[in-house]
């Protein structure tokens, strides 16, 4: 459990150490503003075309041979974004390390095939740990390694940890994997595709559950950029490691991730799903009063990211409790949603800033952290009838 779940912090991270490095990464290639919010919006949205044409082979394919496939992609693109002297070859590396970006949503669903349903939320919330420390962890070590050896370490640093899960990676999981019934006929990769609709139309809560983290993920991204462009601005003076340091004090989080399963067993996912909204909420509330105060800062950080960690663990809770036959195709649904989401906030939080600075990014926070506790508390309803 632990490897994987360190191994989906890895995958995760290589995507995510854009946000603190936005400024000096737009220096050194002379871009701003609008265009430099493509390289984190196209990763994210060639992230949710990925796991849409390639995480339903999940369902039929070796899971070993898939990741070992996905974490080779990962190192080519990071490889080509450390050496990258183009901003446009960069955007397209980018983009291909977002479309490889397939493990950390492949091993969830890997490991919750071999655990007894009713540990599925803990098992989950421990996976999650990962994910977790991958999103923000990124932001700690890329925000330090930037600010004193350069934008470029990172990426450096990123090659040589994807390089370590190409080597343990093929050593723990199953050679041998018996995913269907030999019996049935096999499936064609287009019927595998088009299966996903029938889902989305007989699952409502499987839709509501992506809705909901597309706006929860969407919290988080449009929050981090606007940190790393408000903390690093003119008016406030600081540089790129402070915003790792912050992201470190928001590691403390993932401590709370398998409690937060836990909590997701016993009362039911959806309950946890709304108390988790309303942390998120007070979390956007809170940034209202951070103003130029990088301490006051820390609390609305805290609260934000506890809720939005939670927020997942109850949504993944709530898909991997279904049938393991389609468990992946249902993450795929989850995080194509999750991902487009996310990929237009990249671009509405970097956007949002140049438009009216901190306040616009304390406007966004606002709408999205409401409209995340109306639908929550929407899915407790629907749960309930």
């Amino acid at each position: 459990m632990f490897f994987f779940s360190m191994a989906c912090a890895v995958a995760v991270a290589n995507g995510y150490y854009i946000h603190p490095l936005i400024a000096p990464v737009g220096e050194d290639f002379g871009v701003s503003g609008t265009l430099l919010g493509l390289v984190p919006a196209f990763n994210q949205i060639a992230l949710a075309l990925g796991i849409l044409l390639l995480l339903p082979l999940g369902d039929r394919i070796n899971n070993r041979k898939l990741v070992i496939t996905f974490v080779a992609g990962q190192f080519l693109a990071l490889l080509a974004m450390a050496t990258a002297q183009d901003f446009r070859l960069f955007v397209v590396a980018s983009s291909l390390l977002g479309f490889a970006t397939i493990t950390p949503y492949l091993l969830p669903a890997y490991v919750t095939k071999r655990v007894r349903p009713d540990r599925i939320g803990h098992v989950t919330g421990i996976m999650s740990v990962g994910i977790t420390v991958g999103l923000l962890g990124s932001r700690a070590g890329a925000g330090v390694l930037g600010h004193y050896f350069g934008w470029r370490s990172a990426y450096w640093v990123g090659t040589a940890l994807t390089l370590a899960l190409l080597i343990i990676l093929p050593l723990i999981m199953e050679k041998d994997e018996k995913l269907r019934d030999d019996s049935e006929p096999q499936e064609s990769y287009v019927a595998l595709i088009a299966s996903l609709w029938p889902i989305i139309k007989t699952m409502p809560d499987v839709l509501l559950a992506g809705l909901l983290q597309a706006l929860s993920f969407g919290f988080f991204l449009a929050l981090w950029l606007g940190i790393g462009l408000h903390i690093t601005s003119a008016e406030m003076g600081y540089g790129v490691d402070v915003v790792g340091y912050l992201a470190l004090l928001a590691v403390s989080n993932v401590f709370v991730a398998p409690w937060s399963g836990r909590l997701a067993d016993r009362i039911g996912a959806e309950k946890a799903r709304a108390l988790f909204a309303v942390a998120q909420l007070v979390g956007a509330i809170l940034l209202i009063f951070a103003g130029q105060s990088i301490w006051i800062m820390i609390l609305p950080i805290m609260f934000s990211n506890f809720g939005g960690a939670s927020m997942d663990v109850a949504n993944r809770t709530i898909l991997f409790g279904r049938a393991p036959e389609i468990r992946t195709r249902l993450m795929t649904i989850y995080i194509v949603i999750m991902f487009v989401g996310g990929g237009l906030s990249s671009w509405l939080g970097t956007a949002a800033y140049a438009w009216g600075g901190w306040d616009a990014i304390v406007g966004v926070s606002l709408v999205f952290a409401s409209l995340i506790m109306g639908f929550a508390l929407w899915g407790l309803r629907l749960h309930k009838t």
